[in-house]
């Protein structure tokens, strides 16, 4: 992605989340002169990847394969004196984008429709083994009811409405073609996103940047070493 995409998706979340009443923590407001300048303070923020996400993962197309993520807190898998034991997600996604197919060995997570147009999802079982899809019937809970499904087949969750994702059950996420962009809530186990993402294709979890103006604000995965 150029940092000119980056810098533009940041500030169209920060605008959707202003306009439906969201507001995030300080340090997502922070400059990148302000980061450097309070990197010494930085080590739990470093280690708990919180803060702002801009991936298209590795596609080239942020518009159709991409999301804004930030992460407001989270724990680590092996060292529970730092963050807590869970994460908590905002991802925001345009109409016509998608998140590619992937799964978790270790999280489970609920994905809840905050603001915005339908979430259409697609859910598939994988092999602890491989991870590669299974033609099988995948269940899952949407706010306290088990539903079963097809494997592949579109589900669509209105506003307010959630599901649960437990490990070794693939998704794919998007706005519903047509209904607008999605503010999505995820609340989870402790989130990584270096050791726990199996995606049914390859992708880059995080995007290289092409530095082709300053950034607004620096990416999680970008902060300078204390």
């Amino acid at each position: 992605m150029k940092r000119s995409e980056v810098n533009s998706a940041i500030r169209w979340a920060i605008e959707t989340l202003d306009a439906n009443g969201i507001r995030l923590p300080s340090l997502a407001s922070w400059s990148p002169e302000e980061v450097q300048s309070r990197r010494s303070e930085l080590d739990a923020v470093r280690r708990l990847s919180l803060g702002w996400d801009v991936t298209d993962f590795g596609s080239g197309d942020f518009e159709k394969v991409g999301a804004v993520l930030y992460t407001v807190r989270n724990g680590l898998v092996d060292d529970q004196t730092v963050g807590v034991p869970y994460c908590e997600k905002y991802i925001l996604m345009k109409d016509g984008q998608v998140m590619p197919s992937h799964c978790h060995a270790f999280k489970t997570e609920d994905i809840i429709n905050r603001v915005g147009g339908e979430l259409a999802v697609r859910l598939w079982n994988v092999d602890p083994n491989t991870y590669r899809p299974l033609d099988s019937a995948v269940s899952v809970a949407m706010d306290g009811f088990k539903r079963t499904f097809c494997p592949g087949e579109e589900i669509h969750v209105r506003p307010g409405d959630s599901m649960t994702l437990t490990p070794y059950v693939a998704h794919s996420l998007f706005p519903r073609p047509g209904t607008g962009d999605l503010i999505l809530g995820e609340v989870s186990r402790v989130n990584d996103d270096n050791t726990d993402n199996f995606f049914l294709d390859p992708v880059s979890r995080y995007s290289k940047i092409v530095e082709d103006e300053p950034p607004i604000r620096v990416l999680c995965n970008e902060y300078p070493p204390a």
